[in-house]
């Protein structure tokens, strides 16, 4: 088949030039929005009176017609650079040269613009619900550990007491931004670029905001050179589906780090485990480390997609062709990344005796038992934190556990730093180190006893219940 382009050329391209310059591969994913973006071009040119009614029902006749039969009715040789012109051509074959009325008025440029757009923001409507169910998920995960105790870590060491569900909505938290991210982006994305044409619109009267309502975009770009080269919305997507990642990440790291013998607080289901070809005694956490790799994937994505963009000039260049591939791979790998860390995550039994086990070792109590001192003597909490911090380093010294701490052995020491006696009860020095104590009294908003987290629980099903109805589930 000739180029339906060619009257500016003696030849054509060679075919080894043909299949280089070629988007097909990438532009698959666009079959069903170039025929929505094509059938609502053509409806506004025949309700403007620009080109005859007839010529254009014929025209939308047989963008219904490809509509049915589906990506495989369309025909490509070498001559055929993307599914745009397959889908002209076949548009063509079916009703002749009339079918050239379909693009007047519009080029290329915006028409692949419009189509990634119409895309995308279905992409990012999937993702979201992706995130909006992996949040369900641990939010009710959380209801059922909320009195479990758990350990929190700074710099990987023993921090303070939690519970189990204060860790969970901790990711839950982080989920809704990057849910939230992208329905920000989702505004930027759902931007009409059609009728912008080339890079300078059309002497034509075409109506943008018929399309633009045809289309179910908010608006139309009032910047006809902008609206063909912008590609900001594709980058600030795959940044957001990086931040997603990152969250992914973070996730499958602690459920490596949890599942070994030496943490030993959560048991990976068997379906997302596997074993050693020579050690058959391991269970190893190979969906998680699989996941954490390829959550690096977007990242790369969007270096290659920054790069690309940082020296463009106005208005449309070819160079713009080749970012889609790395759209539609970042969109892929992040939501079967999404889609895998959620059925895994969920299906995680916690060791519930265990994570209480380390919530009460290595001293991770000592912060109340300073906040003690300041409440119970009115002493500086410098002063506290001095003691206590010689309090822990003399009872792992001598392999005290915290139940060993009395007053007379905190009165030796901060007479020994030549502070007063502070004369506590042993059973007040005793409550400050009980973890489950210690979760307790934490009853500021935010933190993690079990009435905050269920404020918590509470506030995310509010929200979810807002956001599904949003999204028509």
């Amino acid at each position: 088949m000739d180029n339906i382009r060619n009257g500016r050329f003696k030849t054509g391209m060679t075919d080894e030039a043909a299949e280089y310059t070629s988007s097909f591969d990438a532009d698959k994913v666009l079959f069903e929005a170039d025929i929505k973006t094509n059938f609502a071009h053509t409806s506004m040119l025949k309700h403007e009176g620009i080109i005859d009614e007839e010529i254009a029902d014929k025209i939308l006749c047989a963008l219904d017609n490809l509509k049915e039969e589906g990506f495989d009715a369309l025909i490509f040789d070498a001559s055929v650079e993307d599914v745009h012109m397959a889908i002209e051509n076949y548009v063509t074959s079916k009703i002749g040269p009339e079918a050239g009325y379909m693009h007047t008025a519009k080029s290329r440029n915006d028409q692949v613009a419009c189509d990634v757009r119409l895309v995308l923001r279905e992409m990012i409507e999937e993702i979201q619900i992706g995130i909006l169910e992996f949040i369900e998920g641990l939010v009710e995960m959380a209801g059922e550990h909320l009195e479990d105790i758990f350990i929190g870590f700074t710099h990987l060491q023993h921090a303070q007491p939690i519970t189990i569900a204060h860790h969970l909505m901790a990711h839950v938290q982080a989920l809704k931004r990057d849910y939230e991210r992208l329905g920000d982006t989702y505004k930027r994305v759902n931007l009409n670029p059609l009728g912008s044409a080339a890079m300078a619109t059309t002497s034509f009267p075409i109506n943008r905001q018929l399309t633009t309502d045809l289309l179910g975009f908010d608006a139309y770009l009032e910047n006809s050179m902008d609206g063909v080269s912008a590609r900001d919305f594709i980058s600030e997507t795959v940044f957001d589906l990086v931040s997603l990642s990152s969250t992914l990440a973070k996730i499958c790291e602690e459920l490596v780090l949890w599942s070994t013998y030496e943490f030993g607080v959560i048991e990976m289901a068997d379906e997302y485990s596997s074993t050693s070809s020579i050690m058959p005694q391991k269970k190893n956490p190979d969906v998680a480390e699989l996941a954490r790799g390829k959550t690096s994937i977007a990242t790369g994505e969007l270096i290659t997609i920054l790069t690309i963009l940082k020296a463009i000039p106005y208005t449309y260049n070819r160079d713009l062709q080749e970012i889609t591939p790395h759209l539609w791979n970042s969109v892929k790998v992040t939501q079967e990344t999404l889609s895998i860390v959620t059925k895994m995550m969920l299906s995680v039994e916690f060791k519930v005796d265990r994570c209480a086990e380390l919530a009460g070792k290595n001293f991770a109590t000592a912060t109340d038992l300073a906040d003690i001192m300041v409440r119970e003597k009115q002493i500086p909490f410098r002063t506290a934190h001095k003691i206590v911090g010689r309090i822990v380093n003399e009872a792992t010294a001598n392999e005290m556990a915290e139940e060993n701490i009395t007053s007379e052995f905190i009165d030796d020491i901060a007479v020994d730093l030549g502070f007063d006696k502070l004369e506590l009860s042993d059973d007040l020095i005793q409550r400050a180190l009980n973890p489950a104590e210690n979760v307790k009294i934490r009853s500021i908003p935010g933190g993690p006893a079990p009435e905050m987290v269920e404020l918590a629980r509470n506030n995310i099903k509010d929200f979810l219940n807002i956001e599904f109805e949003k999204q028509g589930i």
